[in-house]
């Protein structure tokens, strides 16, 4: 009996890791919002690593987090790197693309909780008195990510942050003296 349930744990073990191997080798995740304001002031806000704490909704998950800012904090070259708790990880970021005011485009590398390489882009579209915003993270998905999402949706998890932080860009540019 016991020699038939450890078979029966292997087969269902090898048929999951197999299950994961056919996940996509890309992901790609999406959210966009409408923001009652000129591209120029939320591009401003987007494009300078100093304004993340602002509207970023990591910032707030670790209060104790380290930051490192490059001497340069806005535009095509800035860097911000980071280090915190379990739901930060460790990472870095640098501004790849910055067309004023309609894109924004960063390398983002995660150290913690493992190496990975991803590309953010934030494109911003007007629309008569309020600007769509788009933010897009997509990247490689490496073999753990593809067990993990087995388990667990990346998108619906990452894009709840995405949700947030396109809240907080809403509201910190609606809100920005004209």
């Amino acid at each position: 009996m016991i020699k038939r349930i450890a078979i029966a744990v292997v087969a269902l073990l090898a048929a999951l890791l197999i299950y994961a191997a056919t996940k996509p080798d890309t992901f790609r995740i999406q959210r966009a919002t409408s923001i009652k304001a000129p591209p120029e002031r939320i591009f401003a806000v987007l494009n300078d690593f100093l304004r993340w704490e602002s509207w970023s909704p990591w910032e707030k998950k670790d209060p104790a987090m380290k930051r490192t800012f490059s001497a340069v904090t806005s535009g095509k070259g800035a860097v911000y790197a980071w280090e915190g708790n379990r739901d930060v990880g460790q990472g870095r970021m640098e501004i790849a693309e910055s067309v004023s005011p309609s894109k924004v485009a960063i390398k983002l590398d995660f150290v913690k909780p493992f190496e990975t390489r991803n590309i953010v882009e934030f494109t911003l579209e007007p629309q008569g008195d309020s600007t769509n915003v788009t933010w897009v993270m997509q990247g490689p998905m490496l073999y753990i990510s593809k067990l993990i999402t087995v388990f667990v949706n990346m998108d619906s998890m990452v894009g709840k942050d995405f949700e947030a932080g396109l809240a907080n860009l809403k509201t910190v540019s609606e809100n920005q003296p004209r």
